[in-house]
């Protein structure tokens, strides 16, 4: 019988689908839960859907748990993994009668007393150091009067980021005490209404109607700024063990602070170092991804986040060793993990449909891997239509949109 995967997903972000696809290839059995209208309805591997409610989130995901039983659950985004660890609390509360979806939750992200630390960026920055781990200072900062003491310290320019951020929200790099101050303000109150009104009117996202109805504030850290270039990687894990892992270094962003467009693989012994020890150290299981940056004077990779979820590359399979979804595969199924071959002998890989939405004329879009997934025709037509662009270069060529349908629709 094939292990069954509840994919959660909390907003219309394409990187689940793409992890769906890849996932279904290791033969596993997908299921999930995403927003109505989520391009994850567009595959063809999805066998159920459950739709997530913003204004009923727990809840939502307390139905999908019941009605899909799955023998692991991994969440798209922080939010997702937010839920997961509320209905955790809540289950273990019940005692006995909770145990099935507390163990469930436990196999699917590991030990229950790493899932505050994942969220607490200066608590895991000052555990990493501990263990060896290279990591810029971070500290909380509750005032204007401890952001001028952390820029005292720290120089400037210095970054400001809030717990449970993720895709560029949340972090501002500060140059001045007036810069930060006025970062400081914002990133702590709660959203204000204009965001509230434009994520739910222009693109149906409700995630934060509710806490802007709660007026919870948001805690803010500052972090020592990094010269360097960014670099990412994703691990699969098991019981505190590191099973697959895939390294890249940031080649494009859709913006300054925002996610990786064009990635080219790497290798970084800071980087091995770092994943290993945390994931021993915070036993941890399933999917996660890690942020770095690349120090320009030394080389030396310097850890600024744990991204507690699956991340935008944990699709890409790499070759032995960096095939997370089999890795998945083979925890589940407890067999030994199978060599699989890379997907591209290219070490630059320009994802779909970002880098496009970036730039329709990007050069990475011929000369990289572009990780269109032509097997999905309905999936391709879905992420077309998301992205307002009226052409691609694909192959060195303009393709029109009414191409691009056309030749997903040729692989039907």
């Amino acid at each position: 019988m094939k292990p069954k995967i509840l994919l959660a997903t909390t907003a219309r972000w394409f990187s689940p689908a793409r992890l769906a696809i890849a996932l279904a290839r290791a033969g596993c059995e997908i299921e999930a839960i995403c927003p109505p209208g989520n391009v994850l309805e567009k595959t063809s591997v999805a066998r159920c859907t459950y739709h997530y409610r913003a204004l009923g989130p727990v809840n939502s995901f307390y139905r999908a748990i019941a009605a899909s039983k799955p023998d692991l659950i991994i969440p798209g985004e922080d939010l997702a993994t937010l839920h997961l660890h509320e209905i955790h609390y809540r289950e273990q509360i019940r005692g006995s009668e909770g145990a099935r979806i507390a163990s469930l939750i436990e196999r699917s992200l590991g030990a229950p007393t790493s899932f505050s630390l994942v969220y607490a960026r200066t608590a895991l920055m000052e555990m990493a150091q501990k263990q060896g781990v290279l990591a810029p200072a971070t500290e909380v900062v509750r005032s204007i009067t401890d952001v001028r003491q952390a820029m005292a310290r720290m120089g400037h320019p210095l970054v400001l980021k809030t717990d449970a951020s993720s895709g560029g929200f949340g972090v501002r790099i500060v140059q001045s005490p007036h810069e930060a101050e006025v970062a400081l303000a914002r990133l702590g109150a709660p959203p204000a209404l204009a965001p509230v009104l434009k994520w739910a009117i222009a693109d149906c996202d409700y995630n934060l109607v509710l806490p802007f109805l709660l007026r919870k504030k948001r805690v803010v850290n500052a972090q020592q700024f990094i010269a360097g270039p960014e670099a990412t990687s994703a691990v699969a894990c098991w019981k505190g063990k590191v099973l697959a892992s895939v390294h890249f270094r940031v080649i494009c962003k859709q913006d300054r602070l925002g996610p990786s467009t064009v990635l080219a693989l790497t290798k970084h012994p800071d980087m091995t170092f770092a994943e290993v020890t945390l994931v021993r150290q915070l036993n941890l299981s399933g999917l996660y991804g890690f942020d770095y940056i690349l120090d320009e004077k030394s080389g030396r990779a310097y850890l600024i986040e744990i991204n507690p979820r699956a991340t935008q590359v944990c699709h890409l399979a790499m070759g032995p060793g960096q095939d997370l979804a089999e890795a998945i595969y083979a925890a589940l199924t407890a067999n030994s993990i199978r060599e699989t071959p890379t997907i591209t002998e290219k070490d630059t890989v320009a994802l779909f449909p970002q880098e496009w939405k970036r730039d329709a004329t990007s050069r990475y879009l011929s000369t990289a891997y572009h990780d269109v997934p032509w097997q999905e025709p309905r999936l391709v037509r879905a992420c077309i239509e998301t992205v307002p662009r009226s052409t691609v270069r694909i192959v060195g060529r303009k393709w029109p949109q009414s191409v691009l349908r056309k030749r997903a629709k040729s692989q039907e």
